[in-house]
């Protein structure tokens, strides 16, 4: 058994909302200056910067883990954790299908870069990524698991876009493995709102720009994966499942 230090939960300069300094080679080497051994690229309704994003944690010594912030149908955040990149991938394809198309405002909602693994701008996404889907919080998961990942609620402790927030409780009934908090100070209040043993609350920083992604602090104990590896998501949603 291992101790690894991770942040499941970081927006690069794809996200709407992400600064354009996030791009995958400066979050994987801030990851690797944190400490930390884990880090998971989770843009809003997309995949596309997790390639190079793979490419990028090689070069710094991070086990990466592609994912996705969900937006579902009723505005709520969902964190999505994938096995490997080709499932990502192919999740990504069917939210391209579902996502509302609303045309992206730079100016109001600043850039979507796509980059490539030496993070040269490839492409700027065309569609608002942080709209809603038509996925609902019901469905997720099971859409989820279909492509062979997990599927949790974001940053719970949060007004905007917290399932608690937006339901007034937490959802029992859906199955969720787990669940976010922003704020570690709040686990012990988030534990008793979400009825979740404080075992189950997973704390990640919803990095938006370089200096909030985390330090090394809160870890998983489990069982060592192989280095350089890509399918790291693959050990890490086996833990969430069964160990938490």
């Amino acid at each position: 058994m291992k101790k690894y230090y991770y942040d499941l939960h970081i927006h690069s300069c794809l996200s709407p909302c992400g600064d354009d300094d996030s791009t995958p080679n400066n979050i994987a080497g801030m990851g690797e200056l944190n400490g930390l051994d884990i880090m998971a690229l989770t843009d809003h309704n997309t995949c596309k910067n997790c390639p190079a994003f793979f490419e990028a944690t090689k070069r710094h010594n991070i086990l990466a883990i592609a994912g996705m912030e969900l937006t579902t149908s009723e505005d709520i955040h969902m964190v999505c954790l994938f096995p490997d990149l080709k499932s990502a991938m192919a999740f990504n394809e069917e939210v391209e299908k579902r996502i509302f198309k609303i045309p992206n405002r730079t100016d109001i909602f600043g850039n979507q870069l796509i980059c490539d693994g030496e993070d040269n701008i490839i492409g700027n996404e065309e569609y608002l990524l942080s709209y809603a889907t038509d996925i609902s919080l019901e469905d997720a998961p099971r859409l989820v698991e279909s492509f062979g990942g997990i599927c949790y609620p974001a940053h719970i402790d949060r007004e905007s876009n917290g399932v608690i927030a937006v339901l007034g409780v937490f959802p029992k009934d859906e199955g969720f493995y787990c669940a976010e908090v922003h704020n570690a100070d709040k686990l012990n209040l988030f534990a008793d709102k979400s009825g979740l043993d404080i075992s189950k609350l997973i704390v990640s920083s919803d990095a938006h720009y370089l200096w909030d992604i985390k330090e090394k602090g809160e870890f998983f104990l489990m069982q060592e994966i192989p280095e350089n590896c890509d399918n790291a998501g693959e050990y890490v949603i086996r833990f969430l499942k069964e160990q938490l």
